[in-house]
């Protein structure tokens, strides 16, 4: 639990070093790269997240995968569980975490997800993650039905050659950095 604890920090510390036109061009890049990607061009329903600040931020994204006839749906904390809506930037507000989270009532299924955008504090390239310590996409991802690819995002500056890891931790299938 400490090294986990370490870790957070000094990604913490890496990430506050990147300039906000660091954090804008690697966002560009990163989605760029999806969007090039068979997982993508595939996907009808696609997961994704209102990015914290010191995250990679996904406004790129959420303004631009609608227009592109893809149903595009982003997480809800209710409770210790997480669920998808569909998004709407009209209607979304301010929720659990201080997280922009959608006021809507359309939940997504697991099984409909054809593609989940997973964040972490850390990653390595073979996919092993570490969260911020809540689990909820562990949680989701193993849901009866979910088979969604999944692809974690991050910044170079969040990528490990290993990460501590428990039997419940779910790995991603890829990882998008700027790099």
């Amino acid at each position: 639990m400490e090294l986990k604890k370490e870790i957070r920090a000094e990604v913490r510390r890496r990430i506050k070093g990147l300039t906000p036109e660091q954090m804008t061009q690697a966002s560009e890049t990163i989605f760029s790269k999806i969007e090039q990607a068979e997982s993508f061009c595939s996907a009808h329903c696609i997961a994704l997240f209102a990015a914290m600040h010191d995250e990679v931020p996904t406004r790129v994204a959420l303004d631009r995968w609608p227009g592109l006839g893809r149903r595009v749906v982003v997480p809800r904390v209710e409770g210790d569980i997480m669920r998808f809506y569909d998004y709407s930037a009209e209607c979304m507000r301010i929720g659990a975490f201080g997280i922009e989270e959608p006021e809507g009532d359309q939940e997504c299924k697991p099984e409909d997800i054809d593609l989940i955008i997973v964040p972490a504090r850390a990653f390595t390239l073979s996919g092993e993650r570490l969260g911020r310590g809540g689990g909820f996409y562990d949680k989701y991802m193993s849901l009866e039905g979910f088979r969604a690819h999944k692809t974690g995002i991050a910044f170079s500056c969040q990528i490990f050659d290993s990460l501590p890891s428990d039997p419940h931790d779910i790995k991603v299938d890829e990882v998008i950095t700027e790099r």
